[in-house]
């Protein structure tokens, strides 16, 4: 059996592609491992290596490593350059001499994967390992086919016949070098996975294909998430046997111990240290050989958090620049992105926080401007209806009747008349496990508020409830059951007087408000799945419930408006701390949703697969009823990951950049109790519509008399 290999690094290119320094360190890097005799054992003699090679000599020695070969000589074929596809999606192999010109390659320059593949299709060897570090790499694959000249038994030690290939990238990717490494990603893992014994994963002492491959590739993806590692064994070829690791040797399990405990680069906990310090002494590690160990663990985390930084520095200073950005400056962040390899998700949490204030900034200049420009506009109203007003202002400023849809008043200050009514609300007394039956009870309680009520005509009624300023806790506590990360962190916030509607908004109220002038956009009179003039509006887009509070503001005179996330959370809460106004827990006596689960040790309850009518269920102790459960309701916010940089006074927190991301809260009848917790959140785009969705309004405090 030989053992023969072939590596290829292409780093000095044409004009037209870039220089790739890494590519002849890699080569030497792979063979530095295939000739150490306790890791490859590859003969110095059967190692061929060309560092940038013209097309030729490229070629030549290709036919030579498949060629006059035996069924068991195992034949490793190694790349790291550029991989160029052509018009027609087809791999080139690049050489030194290799020209691209108005992004038009030509193929002549090249080597083309179909070269290797006639090579490696011909070749009796039935084991072959290819390992392309290149763009694209993944078009290898394509029409491939397996020579079999007959079966031949091959020692177990050896491995398993067939091919494995290996690349860097899917066929539609791109490879990237490692700043500060002088070789490139996926290189850089393969090398480390064989010369430290790291990717030997099931300690057999012997590291085959499938594992370098499995461990080179979560590293790459810890390092590089933009980059996906590909795998394409053939017959056995995932078994075959391409390097040794030592068995049992205490630098490698404490690797794998490390490995186990690193979770996205953070630090390891209290526990997780103490067990890691016990296995370095039991292993009888010094404490400076295990510290490079985890050091070289933690590595692809922080170098990929290194190029989170460098973005978001990049974004700092383009939009000290120029702001809003231009179409090109669009593209060319996103080519950005892509450069540096990062993952969708971590561009949008960076985005979130460097362009939302000045995104605020802008939007904040923009509204002032047109602030300005209707207030010209309503003086000149106000001097033509200056006749209107001889009335005592004590009468006149009274709102008897609905005002005129023409006239808009934002006056926050208009008198209105003010009822108080009284209701019961519950709260939820968990009781000693030692007890039988139900593990909780439910207590009554007497409560009053003050409300007023808007005539919407067709005998649709509005009720808006009084809700006292104060300063509250937002967000949930850490030990809170079932909490997530995007309810911290808790912070105080104020929140000024205002009213908010005794229930949803119900489908007699919105038919109501729909039949009102357009102010900007069409309204579905109708659009509820579960259809009752008294139950929750519902299957509306937040759009849909930004024109139902224009209507109603046109109508009534008020600056109606969807309440913010902070107010719908205090209003809901009532002075309350639990994960829900009840108490430490929620049953389907009290509240409408999916009761197959639970939230604490209550039993399950009633599914009952539907809104129910408003006002079935207790209220909280502001009088506010469904505000767990029944259905979502939209708040004016857009949506953010977490509650840094939130505002402190109660407002709506929109974004920067206008996503289309809205604020949702209160869970809904379809969806489990923890989704009903006072501090839950969700998201919808802002044109979602569906059966669990409604809103209800607020208002400013008015002057009551």
């Amino acid at each position: 059996m030989g053992k023969l290999a072939l590596l290829i690094g292409v780093s000095e290119y044409q004009p037209g592609l870039n220089p790739l320094p890494g590519a002849v360190k890699d080569v030497d890097a792979m063979r530095r491992v295939l000739i150490h005799p306790e890791i490859g054992n590859f003969a110095e003699v059967d190692i061929t290596v060309l560092k940038n090679p013209q097309g030729q000599e490229m070629q030549y020695a290709i036919e030579n490593l498949f060629a006059d070969r035996q069924k068991e000589d195992l034949l490793l074929f190694y790349f790291s350059g550029h991989g160029i596809k052509d018009e027609y999606g087809k791999l080139y192999l690049s050489t030194s001499t290799t020209r691209k010109q108005n992004n038009r390659l030509f193929k002549a320059s090249a080597v083309a994967a179909s070269v290797l593949h006639e090579n490696m299709n011909e070749s009796r060897s039935q084991r072959q390992v290819i390992i392309l570090d290149c763009c694209f790499s993944g078009a290898i694959a394509k029409g491939l086919t397996v020579k079999d000249d007959g079966s031949v038994n091959l020692q177990e030690q050896l491995g398993g016949k067939g091919r494995a290939i290996l690349t860097s990238s899917t066929s539609t990717q791109y490879s990237f070098e490692q700043e500060g490494s002088d070789l490139s990603i996926y290189t850089r893992y393969l090398v480390e996975g064989m010369e430290k014994g790291a990717a030997d994963r099931d300690g057999d002492g012997w590291i085959s294909i499938d594992e370098l491959h499995e461990y080179a590739s979560s590293k790459v993806k810890e390092a590089a998430p933009a980059m996906t590692p590909k795998f394409y064994p053939i017959e056995e070829g995932h078994k075959i046997l391409l390097a040794k690791s030592p068995k049992d040797d205490p630098k490698v399990k404490y690797r794998k111990e490390v490995e186990s405990r690193a979770k996205e680069g953070q630090e390891f906990s209290v526990f997780a240290r103490r067990i890691l310090d016990g296995k370095r002494d039991e292993w009888g590690l010094t404490p400076q050989e295990a510290a490079a160990i985890e050091e070289e663990v933690l590595q692809p985390y922080r170098e990929y958090e290194h190029k989170r930084d460098e973005y978001e520095q990049a974004l700092i200073q383009a939009i000290d620049q120029q702001y809003p950005f231009s179409q090109t400056t669009q593209k060319d962040l996103k080519e950005y992105q892509q450069y540096l390899g990062l993952r969708d998700e971590d561009i949008a949490s960076i985005e979130q926080r460097i362009i939302t204030p000045k995104q605020a900034e802008y939007e904040h200049n923009r509204q002032e401007a047109e602030r300005l420009q209707q207030e010209q506009e309503r003086t000149q109203q106000q001097k033509q209806q200056a006749e209107l007003r001889e009335l005592p202002e004590t009468q006149s400023s009274r709102v008897s009747q609905p005002k005129s849809p023409s006239v808009i008043q934002t006056n926050i200050q208009t008198d209105i008349q003010t009822q108080q009514f009284e209701f019961e609300y519950a709260t939820i007394i968990l009781k000693s496990s030692l007890d039988r039956g139900k593990t909780y009870e439910i207590n009554r309680h007497r409560g009053q508020a003050e409300f007023f009520t808007e005539n919407l005509g067709n005998n649709a009624l509005l009720e808006m409830v009084a809700i006292p300023g104060g300063q509250f806790l937002m967000g949930s506590p850490e030990y809170e059951p079932e909490r997530l990360n995007s309810e911290s962190p808790q912070h105080t916030v104020t929140i000024q007087p205002f009213h908010m509607s005794k229930f949803p908004v119900k489908q007699a109220q919105w038919k109501a408000v729909a039949g009102l002038a357009k102010v900007n956009i069409d309204l579905d009179p109708d659009p509820s799945f579960f259809k009752g003039a008294n139950r929750s509006v519902e299957s509306v887009s937040w759009d849909d419930a930004i024109e139902f509070c224009n209507r109603l503001s046109h109508k009534t005179g008020k600056p109606y408006r969807l309440p913010s996330e902070a107010e719908w959370e205090y209003a809901c809460r009532a002075g309350t701390t639990t994960p829900f106004h009840f108490g430490e827990t929620i049953t389907t006596d009290l509240a409408n949703y999916n009761g197959n689960s639970i939230y604490a040790s209550e039993p399950k309850g009633e599914y009952r697969q539907q809104t129910t009518e408003v006002g079935k269920f207790p209220p909280n102790a502001f009088g506010l009823y469904d505000m767990h459960g029944n259905i979502w309701e939209w708040c004016q916010d857009a949506w953010h990951y977490s509650y840094k940089k939130a505002p402190a006074d109660g407002t709506a927190w929109m974004s920067e950049n206008d996503n289309d991301n809205r604020l949702l809260r209160g869970g809904s009848w379809t969806y489990e109790p923890r989704d009903c917790r006072s501090a839950n959140r969700s998201r919808f785009a802002r044109v979602f519509k569906n059966h669990y969705v409604g809103f209800r309004v607020v208002v400013a405090r008015l002057r009551t008399y």
